[in-house]
């Protein structure tokens, strides 16, 4: 299989981290395989297989301005359609919504070309505005076919947008993770007798860290023994900060930043918390689980509610309700049998959601993805 693969870049992201978990999965199995990307080749967080070609468009401006956004979009079309030609991939990817429609746009009649797009998010609650909404509703249906993370997204896409063929796969867990840099100890912030309640991803504001930190900031007096850390580096830094200095919580809270060894960090901790307001499909809850975290979750959109089993693996509250929230993570934060038992059903995640399980339903839509095709066979479950 000849696959090309367009996304913005491969910083620090859950797309991008898909992205390079499927590269270096299907590279290592032999295809040949191109990613190419619209940021510079130094703006790579994750690691690829040697074996995977690397292309940057390096074509990352982001001046917000409407012509200079027109202006950047015919070049970045034109770039990656200039790429499709040299290269004559079967099949070419792209994975989030601004370059799906570049793909779209760049692969419009290039014969023998099966093109795919995937949704990362969910579009309600990540408007693009009347100009890209509009771009999508048109560019998705020229594509082969449109991949979501959940039936959610999936139904939005069919209300919302001329996607001929749309198809739910959710993102795969690589277990163990590779490390890479920045490495950070955990034992530099963790003493070892700690217990920690983790939260990982960007200090953005829909991620409401806020609200983790809130809830155990009403529990901590209560659980002495245990530290909150939340990993990752965004605009809400200063803003946490801020509220643990208030709260009084510099000793119990750690805002380590970003770090390429997450592993070692869910492996020494009890507990993860996800306090999000929405997401598309969170691949740092299942990494938390395949790790053996049990875990607490806003019921939020989309994606916690197709990973945690209530009273299973952990529990789900509904979305944005702090009380239930911070009632749940003490729950499990005082109840060590409990946790333990939800511990045994979380790693169950490694086989649900497996890298070979995942890819073959990518491989499957790949198999007869146009429509001069014959049908696709069923994609596995």
């Amino acid at each position: 299989m000849r696959l090309l693969i367009y996304i913005h870049s491969l910083e620090n992201g859950g797309a991008e981290r898909v992205v390079a978990n499927l590269a270096n999965y299907w590279a290592s199995i032999g295809w040949a395989l191109t990613i190419v990307t619209v940021a510079p080749r130094t703006s790579d967080f994750y690691r690829l297989d040697p074996a995977v070609e690397r292309v940057s468009l390096d074509l990352a401006d982001t001046r917000p301005n409407l012509l200079a956004g027109i202006v950047r979009t015919a070049r970045r079309v034109r770039a990656l359609r200039r790429v499709l030609l040299a290269l004559r991939p079967e099949v070419a990817l792209s994975a989030m919504h601004t370059a799906n429609v570049v793909l779209a746009a760049a692969a419009w009649g290039l014969p023998g070309l099966c093109t795919f797009g995937s949704e990362h998010n969910f579009p309600p609650k990540a408007p693009m505005g009347i100009l890209w909404e509009t771009m999508r509703r048109q560019a998705y249906g020229r594509l082969s076919a449109v991949v979501a993370l959940t039936q959610e997204c999936a139904h939005w896409l069919t209300l919302h947008t001329g996607a001929r063929k749309i198809v739910v796969i959710p993102n795969a867990v690589t277990w163990p993770l590779p490390a890479h840099a920045p490495r950070l100890d955990p034992r530099r912030c963790c003493a070892p007798d700690r217990h920690i309640l983790l939260g990982v991803g960007r200090l953005s504001a829909e991620k409401n860290f806020a609200a983790l930190v809130g809830a155990f900031g009403l529990l901590a007096s209560r659980h002495p023994h245990w530290d909150l850390v939340i990993l990752g580096e965004g605009p809400e830094r200063a803003a946490l900060e801020a509220q643990v200095r208030a709260a009084g919580l510099e000793r119990r809270v750690f805002l380590p930043g970003r770090v390429g060894n997450p592993g070692e960090w869910y492996s020494q901790a009890a507990l993860y918390g996800m306090s999000s307001d929405f997401e598309g499909f969170p691949n740092t809850l299942v990494e938390a689980m395949a790790y053996g975290l049990p875990a607490v979750s806003f019921d939020c959109d989309t994606g916690p509610r197709d990973i945690i089993r209530h009273g299973v693996d952990g529990l789900l509250v509904p979305a944005g309700d702090a009380a239930l929230f911070g009632a749940a993570l003490g729950r499990l934060m005082g109840d060590d049998a409990l946790r333990h038992t939800f511990a045994a059903g979380a790693t169950q995640v490694r086989e649900r959601f497996s890298m070979p399980k995942i890819a073959a339903m990518w491989e499957a839509l790949f198999a007869c993805p146009c429509p001069e095709r014959k049908p696709c066979p069923a994609l596995p479950s």
